[in-house]
């Protein structure tokens, strides 16, 4: 395009120039997943310090299994057509189906069949991670989650099971909890199947299905369970979930006998005998327990906290299950010929950390720097050696990590939380001592440098 020189000729195009939009990324997250702040981070480091130390006392191995695993090792979430089904986040790799757990059992089992000559059995394992769960999410209910097992693996002795019960409940009273914040109900998948067999439900789909529905009693109510369990339910979003396709008659005879509290299994028998030798109390049986999962064989366990907590609507809620278990004595067989019974338990740390967060007054306090102030640069020399005495002290601190004048230091420090500033400027040079600035007192003091470290210590 040719211009005019000195305006004198106009363009021969007259076509506007249009610049091009930049597309920004999106701040937002995808939905079911948060970030986490500081303060719930510290509680989460507080509830797995305990964690370790009850696992620890009870004699149980550390593990780490991989993030992924082949999808047909996940359990029941094999490839449906031309992807994988619901309920896990899959991606394709070499001709071959990858999927983030969704859980921490089968993944130890695959590591028990993997392993089985070499480990000792039974094998005592415990383990803290990430899972993901491809499903919608609600109030306190992520698509990722950190989660903790623990398992005993080559072992039919309900001592086992008891035993799982009894340190979780060490581990919820070490976070603070009272013996009237929680309950741990059992029940038998041994039972449940009775039930199946006596209202002619043979449908490995139509099983599945109604197990996982009877999971979800707590949350959704029965009134809204009996639609999932008869010809499907569409909740508020107007999303429409296919149901059981049992009948009226049958869901009747499901709903009268989880209600029955009265009946028990010689499983579920055998381990509160074992809680009496425990002098563990805080259980109760409830037929009503399901856990959503088929992998299930006998006893099965299910840890609710029975205190109120506001959800994120501000609205009060019984908060409700924090996770559960129970016996799996056929999964490691799915990977090959193994004799290998097995029962394990899992929290969720983060809806825990959430109620804990509600419940108590947690005075947990995060370490902030002493910010060392620059007054000239050219002095950093100084300022670094005041600044390696402090750190060989174990003392957190900085030189002031930006440009701008004291004020905006201070500022900087005061909006962090720092407990107090060093200042040292012309004056203090001179008199070879710093001036320590108390930030919650607003108190100075002149310090020897050598005496810095421990002045702070006394502060903190």
């Amino acid at each position: 395009m040719e211009l005019g020189v000195g305006g004198s000729n106009p363009p021969s195009c007259t076509k506007k120039m249009v610049k091009e939009k930049t597309l920004k990324p999106s701040k937002e997250l995808p939905l079911g997943f948060v970030d986490r702040n500081e303060k719930e981070l510290l509680i989460r480091d507080f509830v797995i310090s305990n964690i370790k130390e009850v696992m620890i006392k009870y004699g149980f191995q550390y593990l780490e299994t991989p993030s992924f695993e082949y999808t047909d090792s996940i359990g029941k979430f094999l490839p449906d057509k031309d992807r994988p089904g619901e309920g896990v986040f899959s991606f394709k790799d070499e001709n071959k189906w990858l999927s983030l757990r969704y859980d921490l059992t089968a993944p130890l089992a695959r590591y028990v069949a993997k392993n089985y000559l070499e480990i000792p059995k039974p094998f005592k394992r415990y383990q803290l991670g990430t899972v993901w769960r491809n499903e919608k999410p609600g109030p306190g209910r992520y698509r990722e989650f950190l989660q903790f097992d623990a398992d005993y693996v080559g072992t039919k002795n309900l001592q086992a099971d008891a035993e799982l019960c009894v340190l979780i409940s060490e581990i919820l009273e070490k976070c603070g909890l009272e013996k009237t914040d929680y309950i741990i109900k059992i029940s038998s998948r041994k039972f449940t199947d009775r039930l199946f067999e006596k209202l002619k439900i043979i449908s490995k789909d139509q099983i599945a299905t109604t197990l996982r529905t009877l999971d979800k009693i707590d949350r959704l109510g029965w009134e809204e369970a009996k639609k999932l369990l008869g010809e499907g339910r569409k909740d508020k979003s107007g999303d429409y979930t296919k149901g059981a396709g049992l009948n009226n008659d049958q869901i009747k005879i499901l709903e009268d006998t989880l209600n029955n509290k009265n009946l028990n299994s010689e499983d579920v028998e055998e381990i509160i005998k074992i809680f009496q030798a425990y002098n563990f109390k805080n259980y109760q049986f409830d037929p009503s327990v399901i856990r959503g999962l088929e992998y299930y064989t006998g006893p099965i366990f299910e840890v609710n906290l029975n205190f109120k907590v506001k959800n994120l609507k501000g609205k009060d809620i019984q908060f409700g299950s924090i996770g559960g278990g129970g016996r799996y004595d056929n999964l490691v067989n799915n990977f090959g010929n193994f004799d290998c019974p097995a029962t394990g338990i899992s929290i969720g740390l983060d809806r825990l950390v959430f109620a804990l967060m509600q419940k108590k007054d947690f005075k947990i306090k995060p370490t902030r720097p002493v910010i060392i102030c620059v007054f000239d640069k050219s002095r950093i020399k100084e300022y670094i050696e005041i600044l390696n005495k402090l750190r060989a002290s174990n003392i957190s601190s900085e030189i002031y990590p930006g440009e701008g004048k004291l004020k905006k230091q201070m500022e900087y420090a005061n909006k962090i939380g720092s407990p107090a500033v060093i200042l040292y400027g012309d004056d203090e040079i001179k008199s070879g001592k710093a001036t320590l600035k108390n930030l919650e007192s607003g108190n100075e003091n002149s310090i020897a440098i050598e005496d810095l470290a421990n002045e702070i210590k006394k502060l903190l």
